[in-house]
């Protein structure tokens, strides 16, 4: 930390983003203090004759600070792009590596780095830890047929699974001051028969297309369109859009009046089509009229049947 210290006193260049990063979240105060707290839980050693820091309380507070931080601020710290070794050491120490996951034994001397197999079940055995790098082996699978190196095609996703494993026992991190290779802090030494087992992890980090074209894109101003592409909105059925229409633009009550009303005729319709068979009530009462109007037409057809036979009874007498 004394390095990014020192070099917070340079003046911002156009080169050194990750100086511009640190003053730009300096400026914002949640991402200021959420990530003076951090450092503090970083940096603190337990006693004053042991080197050691609190790892629980270090990665807590890096989590506290990734989760809460909105990304343009966390993410321009964690991927900000580099052309000297200065911005790469001060982006490279942005997540304090001495105390997120390098070992310490006594003083300054440096442990030995754990095996990768041995991370791992250590990962399994933590539900935080175990679902984050579950998400992060999901959103970075590499596909060489992808135009963005990504199975899913969503290197943002990538980057923020990746910034998931951060805080975390499988805690990643750049390798050096002069690239942006990320690799874990484990080797497969003493693997024995599991070691290519051992070097698929290590290459999940080191040897991942998705990955590095991922923290490669943030240096680049325009990212892809295809990935910033907005999802098109679902039109409605096209009755329905009118419908909208008519009630936005047109201020003709008249046409909306016809409308409902054809609208209602359309409907009474569709009920009398339904209505086929008509209840039992309505059966009879359809029957009993049915039958008075039989009898009615009966007695109407049987009126001038009388006046004929009179007629006939007295056309005798008219010829005698």
């Amino acid at each position: 930390m004394a390095s990014i210290k020192a070099a917070s006193t340079l003046s911002v260049d156009g080169q050194n983003q990750c100086l511009k990063a640190a003053q730009d979240c300096g400026l914002y105060e949640k991402c200021g203090s959420l990530r003076s707290e951090y450092v503090v839980a970083c940096t603190k050693r337990v006693t004053a004759s042991d080197n050691s820091c609190n790892r629980q309380k270090c990665h807590k507070a890096l989590r506290r600070f990734l989760e809460r931080v909105p990304e343009e601020y966390s993410f321009a710290l964690l991927f900000c792009p580099c052309s000297d070794t200065l911005c790469g050491e001060r982006r490279r120490k942005t997540i304090v590596p001495s105390c997120s996951y390098e070992e310490n034994v006594k003083g300054e001397e440096r442990a030995g780095k754990p095996n990768c197999l041995s991370l791992q079940n250590y990962c399994s055995r933590d539900e935080l830890c175990r679902s984050r790098f579950a998400d992060f082996q999901h959103n970075c699978q590499p596909s060489p047929l992808s135009a963005s190196g990504c199975m899913r095609e969503s290197r943002a996703m990538c980057l923020k699974a990746y910034a998931g494993l951060i805080g975390t026992i499988m805690t990643p991190n750049y390798v050096s001051n002069s690239s942006t290779e990320v690799s874990q802090w484990c080797t497969c030494d003493g693997s024995g028969n599991e070691w290519q087992s051992c070097q698929r992890i290590l290459h999940m980090f080191s040897n991942n297309i998705c990955l590095r074209n991922a923290i490669s894109s943030m240096g680049i101003s325009a990212p892809p369109p295809a990935e910033n592409t907005p999802v098109p909105a679902s039109q409605p059925p096209p009755r329905i859009y009118q419908e909208r229409v008519h009630v936005r633009v047109n201020t003709l009550p008249e046409f909306n009046s016809m409308e409902d009303s054809e609208e209602v005729d359309r409907e009474e319709e569709e009920s009398e089509e339904f209505n086929v068979i008509p209840p039992y009530s309505e059966k009879d009462s359809n029957t009993e009229s049915g039958d008075t109007g039989s009898q009615r037409g009966a007695a109407s057809q049987a009126l001038p049947v009388l006046p004929l036979l009179l007629l006939s009874a007295f056309i005798p007498d008219w010829e005698c």
